[in-house]
């Protein structure tokens, strides 16, 4: 297999047809994109933290990260709204497939006592989010450079329309589900 995307083009389809009974091949789930976020509450008192922050995203994904902002005012916290508050960036296509072979292959099986990934966390539509609680089990971050551990939010967003197939695509795709 060349890439990610022939993989699912092949296998996965077929393999869901027979699973869920499709009638048209269109209906078959497919990933539309992953998103990858960082908050980071302490870039109200520390802008560096920013910069750092959307370096790491930035070497992760190959992609120039988004500055997140402030919707609203909330005193207790002393955030106005604007302020710049994380950093996101939404992968698509071929880079997506990328994203998401590293992700299962590479990165997951780094994680210290990895047991695999819950099952749980789908949101009811088919969409799947994964939290990090470190950056450095990634490859591309150099241990020695970075300042602060940040944790991140990964969203794979499909098109299935139940928990249960997008539980499917995904394990399908590779994706180390606990039992």
């Amino acid at each position: 297999m060349n890439t990610y995307m022939e993989f699912y083009e092949k296998e996965v389809k077929s393999a869901m047809i027979r699973r869920f009974q499709y009638k048209n091949v269109m209906e078959v789930p497919k990933i539309v994109k992953i998103t990858l976020n960082i908050g980071l509450g302490e870039a109200l008192q520390n802008i560096k933290a920013l910069d750092a922050a959307s370096g790491d995203v930035r070497s992760i994904t190959g992609q120039k990260p988004v500055i997140t902002k402030a919707k609203k005012s909330i005193a207790s916290f002393k955030l106005r709204e604007g302020q710049s508050i994380g950093c996101m960036v939404t992968l698509r296509r071929e880079r997506m497939y990328e994203f998401y072979r590293k992700l299962v292959t590479i990165v997951l099986p780094r994680v210290r006592d990895f047991k695999g990934v819950s099952p749980k966390s789908f949101d009811g539509r088919g969409n799947y989010t994964l939290g990090m609680k470190e950056q450095i089990i990634f490859p591309e971050i150099e241990y020695d450079k970075i300042d602060k551990v940040r944790g991140m939010n990964i969203t794979i967003t499909t098109t299935a329309k139940t928990d249960e197939e997008g539980h499917e695509l995904l394990k399908l795709m590779g994706m180390p589900f606990r039992s």
